[in-house]
């Protein structure tokens, strides 16, 4: 759904007699005022730390340390360099009672260094006991992440979940039910089989799957009321692997309950593969307003960066408009015109020097997020492309003439001609970001 967010511009379209729609032409100024305004579905809100999530809060974004719990200084870091990057909260295994120990140092160190990081802990099998045993463990931790499926077997599922819930209840923590495709409680999904065996028409397998997995869910939260945890100390997840999956999933779960919703693949798989079915999955459901908090669960390359999943997560936000978090630097492919590796070079530069600088940038000019950078490599569609951006660049292409048009708020600023050019775009862009922010600095 568009809408024109306050625009005093008059928008017109022509109807033809055969009552086709032609195109609708936006000056420049209206243009840069719409923005697709998604409506988000709505929820109760849940406060994790001091992070509130829910329709009525921005979706926020969460991942999860791959370190050793019980090794404090590699999760400590691990965590820092997450929170820094982008995550709002950061979940870590709690699976054995050295990790259990381990929790308060974590959390206190976090915090003695100034980093307010909600910590989740992830809990699975033995959390009932790691809870009970560590109350200090269980005092410190912002959230218990619940998996229904693997709480116990038989009678000892539903007293292991209680005692969970109770400590929650002791606590005053919040719980985000998690069911999961891979640890689906094998007794529920038997009941659901043989009462679709029943049926006249039965159901495909896989989507008595899903059904179980929405029925985990919403049963699991039903009995963690009955057991006196509130309405909104709730977060519900029911997490797949494959993207048509998800999605069918999350759109039943969303429309039988108001609980806020964590959105993820339980596994994306690594590199190109990870981002685009996350990708994939993820932004359908945002745009249809399912997802509260998301995570992007990528595998990193051996040695690799685990900040990378909090950096797609973040991009998958800001390129549906539903947050942003630091300007973007738009550039062409290139192509014939551009054999030259200059624009991919002066591309890299600026970006680099964006990351640098978001650090003081955010402190010093709030909203610069909402920053847009064009660096084009030939004039077939670089002026154009420079003019819809906040500050863009138009290189020369190959055997075109050795000048670079400079475009500011949708005007021609300046033309850059001599071999300095990097140098110069990235002081006019530096000054540009002064002045555009120049009267929220002062208020600050």
């Amino acid at each position: 759904m568009i809408r024109d967010n306050g625009s005093d511009d008059k928008v017109q379209s022509h109807r033809v007699a055969t009552s086709i729609r032609l195109p609708i032409v936006f000056s420049r100024d209206v243009y840069c005022k719409i923005r697709v305004m998604i409506e988000r579905r709505k929820t109760v809100t849940v406060r994790i730390g001091q992070v509130p999530i829910g329709s009525d809060h921005p979706i926020v974004v969460q991942s999860m340390t791959n370190t050793d719990t019980a090794d404090i200084e590699a999760t400590v870091e691990q965590s820092r360099q997450l929170f820094q990057a982008g995550s709002e909260w950061v979940r870590v295994t709690v699976n054995t009672e050295a990790a259990a120990q381990a929790i308060p140092e974590i959390v206190d160190r976090l915090e003695g260094e100034g980093l307010q990081v909600p910590i989740i802990g992830d809990f699975h099998y033995n959390g009932h006991l790691l809870l009970t045993r560590y109350p200090e463990c269980a005092r410190k931790l912002s959230k218990y992440r619940i998996n229904p499926g693997n709480v116990g077997m038989g009678k000892h599922h539903d007293e292991n979940f209680k005692q969970m819930i109770q400590v929650a209840l002791e606590n005053d923590k919040p719980i985000r039910i998690g069911v999961n495709w891979g640890s689906l409680d094998q007794k529920l999904l038997a009941r659901l089989m043989d009462s679709n065996a029943q049926l006249p028409e039965p159901k495909e397998s896989s989507e008595v799957l899903m059904d179980a997995m929405v029925q985990s869910a919403l049963e699991s939260a039903a009995l963690a009321e009955e057991y006196g945890l509130a309405h909104q100390r709730i977060v519900l997840s029911a997490k797949v692997s494959a993207a048509p999956d998800l999605i069918q999933v999350y759109r039943h779960l969303a429309s039988l309950c108001d609980y806020p919703l964590h959105l993820g693949l339980t596994e994306a798989g690594m590199g190109t593969r990870g981002v685009v079915v996350s990708t994939s999955a993820l932004s359908i459901l945002l745009q249809e307003g399912i997802g509260d908090t998301i995570r992007v669960s990528l595998t990193p390359q051996p040695g690799g960066d685990r900040t990378e999943e909090v950096l797609v997560a973040q991009q998958i936000l800001q390129s549906l408009n539903i947050r942003s978090f630091a300007p973007q630097v738009s550039a062409c492919p290139g192509c014939g015109r551009t054999t030259s590796t200059f624009f991919q070079e002066l591309t890299e530069d600026i970006q680099q020097h964006v990351k640098e600088k978001m650090a003081l940038w955010r402190e010093v000019y709030p909203g610069v997020e909402d920053l847009k950078v064009a660096v084009m490599g030939c004039v077939v569609n670089g002026p154009g492309e420079s003019k819809h951006a906040d500050i863009g660049i138009s290189l020369p292409g190959t055997g075109e003439s050795p000048k670079a048009p400079v475009y500011v708020d949708g005007r021609h600023l300046t033309t850059l001609k001599d071999s300095n050019i990097a140098q110069e775009f990235i002081e006019i862009l530096e000054k540009y970001v002064k002045e555009r922010y120049k009267e929220t600095e002062v208020k600050r």
